[in-house]
């Protein structure tokens, strides 16, 4: 029978990967497809594409084994045909950080460096923002906080990417492909999930999303895991109207569980003008503060 009761995060992973890919797209000759009872890989398929045996496999899959070699690893996510972020996910599930050798994390913070390059950024009229450990926003500049969210007014605790996403009904509105979005979000704190399995303050953050939002408790128990390299995304903005972006994703050489995001938009593109318009708001909200700061330093003096 192919049901399991066990919580290994491996087994889950093993599992939703092998439920997700068809015989099809495993290159399977299945000439009764109409017959079968699942529509993923039987495990006997798997298990035979990858060249382990079936007992083995089971093994993995139901708990019963919690590791497996780098080889066996790798033919398995060849098998069910992984991309790069999905094969580290499996590789970090089946060799998780020993307990004797875990440190309580420190709180991140943001280079100096990086605080520089974010102002170069806002100069050049650019969004670019720092994500951390379970989307947490470390920083911004403020063309990036007037495009998405101004995470700075916020409480500390609530200055998180998963949060405004799920949370915020301004998100809902202003991602034109919310779904992708969220789908894309929940998978990044999958991924996050497995490199840190004993962060307290992560195992918070994904039950609270749990109770307060259907949607992430449908996206987070398909188990899909992702990292943003490059890409675009879509905006709906209340001021400046649709736009289009392109995102590069960089790691500060001071801390590999950083992300520096950097958006641009096509040279001569309505997205390009968008964002100047944004940089332009900007530059006249910081001129309107300069002012009512210079004239209430006068009349107190």
């Amino acid at each position: 029978m192919d049901r399991d009761h066990t919580t290994s995060p491996l087994a889950e992973f093993l599992r939703s990967a092998r439920a997700r890919l068809s015989p099809h797209e495993a290159g399977l000759d299945e000439p009764l497809l109409s017959r079968r009872r699942v529509s993923g890989l039987r495990r006997e398929e798997l298990a035979r594409l990858a060249g382990v045996s079936v007992d083995y496999y089971t093994r993995l899959e139901q708990g019963r084994s919690r590791s497996a070699s780098p080889e066996v690893l790798d033919a398995l996510a060849t098998a069910l045909h992984l991309d790069d972020a999905e094969r580290e996910h499996l590789h970090t599930l089946a060799r998780p950080t020993p307990a004797r050798r875990r440190r309580r994390a420190r709180p991140q913070r943001v280079h100096p460096a990086t605080w520089r390059l974010l102002d170069i950024l806002e100069t050049a009229g650019r969004p670019a923002f720092v994500l951390g450990r379970r989307l947490d926003v470390l920083a911004h500049n403020r063309i990036a906080g007037r495009l998405i969210n101004d995470f700075r007014a916020l409480p500390a605790a609530e200055r998180n990417q998963a949060r405004f996403v799920f949370l915020d009904p301004h998100a809902r509105e202003l991602y034109a492909n919310w779904p992708a979005v969220a789908a894309d979000t929940a998978a990044m704190l999958r991924r996050d999930a497995g490199r840190h399995p004993d962060d307290p303050a992560l195992s918070t953050l994904v039950g609270d999303l749990s109770i307060r939002s259907e949607h992430f408790r449908r996206y987070w128990s398909d188990h899909k895991v992702h990292q943003r390299t490059t890409g675009s995304k879509d905006y709906h903005h209340p001021l400046v109207g649709d736009l289009t972006i392109t995102y590069q994703a960089l790691t500060p050489a001071d801390d590999p569980d950083q992300t520096l995001f950097v958006y641009d938009a096509e040279p001569g593109s309505p997205s390009e003008t968008a964002l100047r318009l944004l940089a332009q708001w900007n530059e006249a909200s910081a001129d309107d503060r300069r002012t009512r700061n210079t004239a209430t330093s006068g009349s107190g003096g």
